[in-house]
Formats: C-alpha cells, structure tokens, sequence
C-alpha cells in the first residue's frame, strides 16, 4: 500500500532562531567585520557557546530599532 503525499504529511519546517555571523551581516547589510565591532561594544548581544558566535533574529532587529531611535532623536535635537 502506497500513500502521496498530502498537506498533512509533509514536515513543517523548523524556523532558524539563531543566524550565524555571516548571516547576521548579510541580514543587517553590514560587513561581518563591524558586526564584530558592534557586539564587542556591547551594541549587538551574541549567544556564546565555547568558540561558537551565534545571533537571534529578535536581538538584530532590536538594534535596528534602537539605531534608528537614536537617529531620530539625533536629528529633533538637531533643529
């Protein structure tokens, strides 16, 4: 007895939670150079597992957001 598959069957796919450096800087269009520069400022947190660097999605879009807080906050001063 043979089944096809269906909807049902097929695996859900599991979603990264954690990005690699290289994927990290890819994600934030930034060179993974200054990512390093970040996350030694204490700017970008990293999760740390013996040598093994590893960022959340969550994390790179909180910097985002403070980023452009800052910039916006920046520019009212400005005026």
């Amino acid at each position: 007895m043979h089944f096809a598959p269906n909807k049902n069957n097929r695996q859900q796919a599991i979603p990264r939670l954690l990005l690699s450096p290289r994927e990290a800087a890819k994600a934030l269009s930034i060179c993974e150079r200054t990512l390093y520069s970040l996350t030694k400022a204490g700017e970008i947190a990293a999760v740390r597992r013996g040598r093994l660097v590893r960022y959340s999605m969550e994390e790179l879009q909180a910097w985002i957001r403070r980023a452009s807080e800052t910039k916006c906050e920046n520019a009212q001063n400005a005026t």
